[in-house]
């Protein structure tokens, strides 16, 4: 193994250049390979747990999923309030910020930009709880390729660009999540789900954060700084990839519902239409039958 992380280390260092000291021998940055493999153990789960659970009874999970949700709602807001706090401390530059001008406030956002990664560790429990709840439908190409990528995405960015610019999605993305959070946990209390109503919103919230994630890293590009300009472009385009995705979801999930219910409560209409017509085309056989008979 550790030859393995040496000579991982070393094609990284030729490809990326030197990586930034000061998060040096953090827990799971040192080497690539542990991120990797909870990666492909989490793509294997996906693959095999509902085959596994294909003849068993779904778990409820409720106690757990109210603490978990509860548990990540709070992290989030914490993550929210200290990258705020920081870029505000730091003085950071919107349009670009690089990653060694902030003074201390540079060293609070990589600590709190750490928690951000392995929160994405942490968040592959969604669809673990989906496998064990037996909601497969909810386990799509999206939702994969969202929990799989994010985390070795930030191990990357942790080691080569771990403040400045990076703080922005970031900082977003913690906000969507206190609110997506606190729905989670919220709707695992039946009590709760009339009361619920900004699921939708929560989607919205997502694609505005991608749209301006995309508006804010494209000032780095017509606006540089020292910030590396290959990560800007990054950046970019795996917005614009969540974006399909989640544009797709959106329309598959809201629209099309939407349509589905017009459809099905014009052929509520109909059927109803088509019952009094049987009906009464029944009530018309049966008197010609009673007629025949005294006939």
């Amino acid at each position: 193994m550790e030859l393995l992380d040496k000579t991982i280390n070393s094609y990284l260092d030729v490809w990326l250049g030197p990586r930034d000291p000061r998060v040096k021998g953090w827990l799971l940055l040192e080497n690539y390979t542990p991120t990797f493999i909870f990666s492909v153990l989490y793509l294997l789960i996906v693959w095999l747990g509902p085959k596994y659970m294909r003849n068993k009874q779904p778990f409820s999970c409720r106690g757990i999923l109210v603490v978990y949700n509860l548990g990540l709602t709070l992290l989030s807001l914490y993550m929210f309030y200290e990258l705020v706090t920081g870029v505000w401390e730091g003085g950071y530059n919107f349009f670009c910020q690089d990653t060694h001008s902030g003074g201390e406030a540079d060293m609070k956002i990589i600590r709190v930009l750490w928690w951000y990664y392995f929160s994405k560790l942490i968040e592959f429990m969604d669809t673990f709880f989906f496998i064990l709840r037996k909601n497969n439908h909810q386990i799509t190409v999206l939702h994969v390729y969202h929990h799989a990528t994010m985390l070795n995405i930030w191990w990357f960015v942790m080691n080569w660009v771990p403040c400045g610019h990076s703080y922005f999605g970031a900082t977003l993305n913690s906000f969507i999540h206190v609110l997506m959070y606190s729905y989670y946990g919220l709707s695992a209390v039946p009590a709760m789900r009339p009361y619920l109503w900004w699921k939708k919103y929560i989607t919205q919230g997502q694609l505005t954060q991608f749209v301006l994630t995309i508006f804010q890293t494209s000032c780095g590009v017509v606006w540089p700084c020292a910030f590396p300009m290959g990560w800007l472009y990054f950046q970019i385009s795996y917005m614009i990839s969540l974006i399909i995705l989640f544009t797709n979801f959106y329309i598959q999930t809201y629209n099309k519902k939407a349509s589905s219910r017009r459809k099905e409560y014009q052929n509520g209409s109909t059927a109803t239409v088509n019952g009094y017509t049987n009906s009464f085309s029944s009530l018309e056989n049966n008197v010609k039958q009673r007629k025949q008979r005294k006939d």
